[in-house]
């Protein structure tokens, strides 16, 4: 039965390699704490009232300061930010600060954002539903902030791309 289970997630995996998605970082912070990630599990499930959901893995850094502040912020990033993405995925990056260098601002919550982004949304915590290995997280969106239009970072099949006319 395991073998099974590997077996289709080995192929779920494969066939969302064929859906593109954008690309963004999910921030939060508690107390002195600060810590993010890049994310394309960004969903928009409610305009009225303004819902979003993320799903995060859970014993992370960042699913932890969601659990313990209740607040995350989304940064929806450009098409000239593939390399704060992969840092933010942990493959470009001091681990210890993912932020060092980088020109950050907080809207409302306090959680940090990351300029130079397309689009960006702070959210409460309204729900959190437990997965086997991640949690998702349901925010309702307390304030947005927007840039003029750019093109943004999109993902398909583990390559970011561009979008073309």
């Amino acid at each position: 039965m395991i073998k099974l289970m590997q077996e289709l997630s080995d192929s779920l995996r494969q066939a969302m390699r064929h859906w593109t998605t954008g690309v963004s970082i999910v921030t939060s912070q508690y107390g002195d704490s600060q810590h993010g990630m890049t994310v394309n599990s960004l969903t928009s499930i409610s305009l009225d009232p303004p819902m979003v959901s993320v799903t995060l893995a859970n014993g992370t850094r960042t699913f932890e300061l969601v659990k313990r502040s209740g607040v995350f912020g989304v940064t929806i990033l450009g098409a000239d930010q593939a390399s704060i993405a992969d840092r933010f995925a942990g493959r470009a990056a001091p681990e210890d600060n993912r932020f060092e260098g980088l020109d950050t601002f907080s809207i409302q919550s306090g959680v940090p954002f990351i300029r130079g982004g397309l689009a960006f949304l702070d959210c409460r915590v309204v729900f959190s539903y437990p997965l086997p290995n991640s949690t998702l997280f349901i925010g309702e969106v307390t304030a947005v902030d927007t840039l003029q239009e750019a093109d943004p970072l999109v993902y398909h099949n583990r390559v970011y791309r561009k979008l073309k006319p």
